[in-house]
């Protein structure tokens, strides 16, 4: 595992996929300062990789690695969004205010 000195998150060799059924792709979340730089950074040098290989002419052997690059980056980047916690919506922000149970 390496860890990054600019936002301390460690980056397994591969990391694992997130399942997409048991995230909810639609609620917001509160993403800290930290999480943000780390998808700042994640996402700056997943489109710098991506651009990279739609411009370059190498061998599809040579490029294999460039793919499983991109694909850590961004199975990092879903990892480290999922982290971050959801912001409650607003009905379930008046039913605890109210103290009601959800049906």
């Amino acid at each position: 595992m390496a860890a990054s000195i600019t936002t301390g998150f460690s980056i397994p060799a591969s990391a694992p996929a997130v399942p997409i059924a048991c995230a909810s792709a639609n609620r917001r979340r509160r993403i800290t300062p930290q999480a943000g730089r780390a998808l700042e950074i994640l996402g700056h040098a997943i489109e710098y990789l991506t651009d990279e290989f739609m411009h370059e002419d190498r061998a599809n052997s040579a490029r294999d690695g460039q793919l499983q690059a991109v694909q850590m980056l961004m199975a990092l980047n879903r990892q480290i969004y999922f982290e971050c916690p959801e912001v409650p919506s607003l009905g379930e922000r008046c039913r605890a205010f109210l103290h009601l149970h959800a049906a």
